[in-house]
């Protein structure tokens, strides 16, 4: 990707993130509830109505939709993104207070997924059309079927409340609270991704260059590892880059399962409670990093494929 290109891309970033936040804050103002006496309510007080119309001038709620949207944006363009109405703190605080949690879980399941899927779907591609390969696809399509929040109780109930091997509330900070949240993220990704690197795999092993390598008497784990596995590597590091985005973005179920603190928790939280800035910030936050991991997922392809460089 050149700098032609690499400005391009980025100019689309700008743009698509003004019209997400414009789209976020719209839909924000119009969503029933009225975010001070949810903030009232949590408090346990019961605030007149001259109190409330106070509270709303002095937030700022009554004036017009787009001053309010304009003045936020000048805020965020300064790095401020407001401060959150539930938790009384700058809402780019709390985001990078969660972020790193989310990290840590993301990379674990990712890791975890990558370490099942690939010598599964390797397993299956060179075995295809055999028991193996129909059991192993059985196994997974019914992967596919169990939905997170299942998975993420089934795991609770036997590992925590019948083992006690594992905490219930899983804190974040030491890594037996990653392990359920993990394994359960990974558990649906693992047999997703299965299905994929078998697909990937069975297309690259009929192409002439794998024939004419078996012709020549070369090992057949070397042709695999050396010679398909690169090859098929631009599908899978697509489908992880938005997997990747998706994670980053918090899996607000499996989060709020756990209890864990990560991005997700924190926008239901959000969401529950009316917070405009901290969903709206969130809102943002994310959209920027999907759109950045995904730009480095096509800056990649040049490294990963010589001939995508070529084309370039």
């Amino acid at each position: 990707m050149n700098a032609k290109q690499l400005g391009k891309r980025l100019l689309q970033i700008v743009i698509v993130a003004l019209g997400i936040t414009f789209l976020t804050f719209l839909i924000t103002y119009l969503a029933p509830g009225d975010p001070v006496r949810t903030m009232f309510a949590a408090t346990g007080v019961v605030p007149s109505e001259e109190l409330v119309q106070e509270t709303r001038e002095e937030m700022g709620l009554n004036r017009p939709v787009l001053v309010q949207y304009f003045d936020w944006l000048a805020g965020c363009l300064r790095g401020d993104f407001g401060t959150s109405y539930s938790f009384h703190k700058p809402v780019s605080a709390l985001l990078l207070a969660r972020l790193w949690p989310t990290l840590k879980l993301s990379l674990m399941s990712m890791v975890l997924m990558l370490l099942v899927a690939v010598p599964i779907g390797m397993a299956q591609a060179t075995h295809k059309n055999s028991p193996i390969d129909y059991a192993l696809r059985g196994i997974t399509f019914f992967g596919v079927s169990m939905p997170n929040f299942w998975v993420g109780m089934l795991l609770m109930l036997f590992f925590c409340v019948r083992l006690k091997w594992l905490p219930v509330v899983c804190s974040g900070g030491d890594f037996k609270s990653l392990i359920l949240p993990a394994v359960t993220l990974a558990f649906a990704m693992s047999a997703k991704y299965t299905r994929q690197v078998r697909t990937a795999i069975v297309e690259e092993l009929s192409q002439d260059y794998v024939i004419g390598a078996r012709a020549r008497g070369v090992p057949e784990w070397k042709i695999l590892w050396c010679n398909v596995f690169p090859n098929s590597l631009l599908p899978l590091i697509t489908m992880l880059g938005l997997s990747l985005g998706s994670l980053l973005g918090g899996t607000a179920v499996v989060e709020v399962i756990f209890t864990y603190p990560g991005l997700g928790n924190l926008a239901v939280s959000a969401i529950t409670s009316y917070d405009y800035p901290l969903i709206q910030g969130y809102v943002l936050w994310i959209s920027l990093i999907y759109m950045l991991v995904n730009l480095a997922v096509d800056i990649s392809y040049s490294y990963v494929d010589p001939r995508m460089r070529e084309k370039r």
